[in-house]
């Protein structure tokens, strides 16, 4: 309960406390069934860089858990960060 230990859930929240640095484009991936990174963190990261005007796509592959084993989500995450690198890095 995060009003019982106010000071592990300041830390366990700094990322999304800290958003507002965020200025790098960001491509959010995950599995609808992720439990070491649970699809709940990922949106709310999502709509909080995105509330900010920050360049940012989320993609949920539907049944996939942490590591993609559907061989059509594998090419496709690699398609996408292969595009989203290509779109965003400066040559």
């Amino acid at each position: 309960m995060p009003w019982k230990n106010t000071a592990t859930w300041l830390k366990l929240s700094f990322p999304f406390l800290h958003a507002d640095r965020i200025r790098t484009p960001v491509l959010f991936m995950g599995g609808e069934k992720d439990f070491n990174v649970p699809l709940l963190n990922v949106e709310q990261m999502y709509q909080a860089v995105k509330s900010l005007g920050v360049e940012s796509q989320l993609i949920i592959y539907p049944g996939q858990f942490h590591g993609l084993t559907q061989p059509s989500d594998l090419k496709d995450r690699m398609d996408r960060d292969i595009d989203w690198l290509a779109k965003h890095l400066k040559k």
